[in-house]
């Protein structure tokens, strides 16, 4: 599986969620560096986007020789990145997983705003699964879910952008259960789940579309993979420990303990 994202330099997100969970899941991970980013648990000191020409050198290098069975896409950054990486997507006969990442977990921004229409226009198209929270379906769409009633509308209006799947993701909503909706513009597939009291969390989104594109790549149907995902995530978010002063990770391995 290949993950096109960018580094996370305390090791709870992006790149080394990615791998870390396709680890712990028995998929062989791979990645594309999109961008390094200084960050801690207390926030993102600052991002460095790399070339279009270094994106796509990595991506052709690993897919002309080993090949790939998913993708996963999060932190792109900028419009040139997101429309080089739709470009190499478009060729690629694998399933892609969108995580369409606008926002760290502290709240610092981590795609310039420039790049947002670029994303609903040429990436959501490519991609089989797209895996907003709900202040990526605000970004993209305007929609604003305060309850889970909203989110099919929230599916709706994400899955007239493109995407073959669309999953809105309620963990920021309240409530006993993390509630999250998986929609293909007919059918509506609801994944619940308990909702542990437990601030360290960093990394949940990455580690949630990194596992879905893992059980794809395994090859497990989408409804399949997001309800393994949901279970495997669970789990990491339950088990998430501090780390530093801030926002700790989730627990990656938390099956072998």
């Amino acid at each position: 599986m290949l993950t096109i994202a960018g580094s996370d330099s305390g090791g709870g997100a992006g790149i080394q969620a990615d791998l870390k969970t396709m680890l712990a899941l028995g998929v062989h991970g791979m990645s594309v560096i999109a961008a390094v980013t200084a960050q801690n648990s207390l926030g993102v000191q600052g991002y460095w986007e790399l070339p279009a020409e270094a994106v796509r050198a990595q991506f052709e290098s690993v897919v002309s020789d080993i090949g790939v069975q998913a993708v996963k896409t999060g932190m792109l950054a900028s419009a040139l990145l997101v429309e080089t990486v739709a470009e190499l997507l478009a060729g690629l006969d694998a399933p892609v997983v969108v995580d369409p990442v606008g926002v760290s977990k502290h709240g610092d921004s981590l795609l310039a705003p420039e790049a947002v229409k670029t994303v609903k226009e040429r990436l959501l198209p490519a991609a089989t699964l797209v895996t907003p929270n709900l202040y990526e379906v605000t970004q993209l769409t305007g929609v604003k879910v305060r309850d889970p009633a909203q989110m099919r509308e929230a599916a709706e209006a994400v899955k007239a952008l493109g995407p073959r799947w669309v999953l809105v993701k309620g963990g920021h909503l309240s409530g006993d259960e993390a509630v999250d909706l998986l929609f293909d513009g007919e059918r509506e597939h609801w994944f619940r789940a308990p909702r542990y009291d437990n601030r360290h969390t960093h990394g949940t989104g990455c580690t949630l579309a990194s596992a879905i594109a893992s059980y794809l790549a395994l090859g497990h149907d989408v409804v399949t993979a997001v309800g393994k995902a949901k279970e495997y995530v669970t789990g990491a978010v339950r088990e998430g420990f501090p780390l530093g002063a801030g926002i700790g990770p989730v627990d990656h391995g938390w099956r072998w303990r």
